[in-house]
C-alpha cells in the first residue's frame, strides 16, 4: 500500500497531544489508512507516483519547490486528493486539533 519514505528524523522528540481524536474516527475510516495526530508533522517522499487521499480531518501540505513548480501550501479536506510525483517530497501536518486520516497509494 505505501510507496513513500518518511524522511522525518524522529517523531519521538515531538511534543504531541494524546491521540484522543482517534477514538472518534470510525473504524471503517481507519482501516487501511494512516493517521496523523494533532500537532504532528511528517515529511514523505514518493518512491513512485502516488496519490494522497484524505479520509477524515484536514491536512496542510507543503510540496518541495522545483524550477517548474514553486512551493504552494495546500489544504485538503475529506474526499480530496493530490498526486505526488515519483521523487517528490511533501511535508504534511494535521490542519486542526482533531488530527486526520489519510491513504497513500500508488497512482
Amino acid at each position: 500500500m505505501s510507496t513513500a519514505v518518511c524522511t522525518t528524523p524522529s517523531l519521538a522528540s515531538l511534543s504531541i497531544p494524546a491521540r484522543t481524536a482517534a477514538a472518534t474516527v470510525p473504524p471503517a475510516v481507519r482501516r487501511g489508512a494512516w493517521q496523523i495526530a494533532p500537532g504532528e508533522a511528517m515529511s514523505l517522499k514518493a518512491r513512485a507516483a502516488s496519490v494522497l487521499r484524505v479520509k477524515q480531518g484536514r491536512v496542510w501540505i507543503t510540496p518541495d519547490a522545483t524550477l517548474a513548480n514553486p512551493s504552494e501550501d495546500l489544504v485538503l479536506a475529506p474526499g480530496e486528493s493530490m498526486t505526488v510525483a515519483a521523487g517528490q517530497r511533501i511535508v504534511m501536518e494535521a490542519w486542526d486539533g482533531y488530527g486526520a486520516t489519510y491513504t497513500w497509494d500508488q497512482a
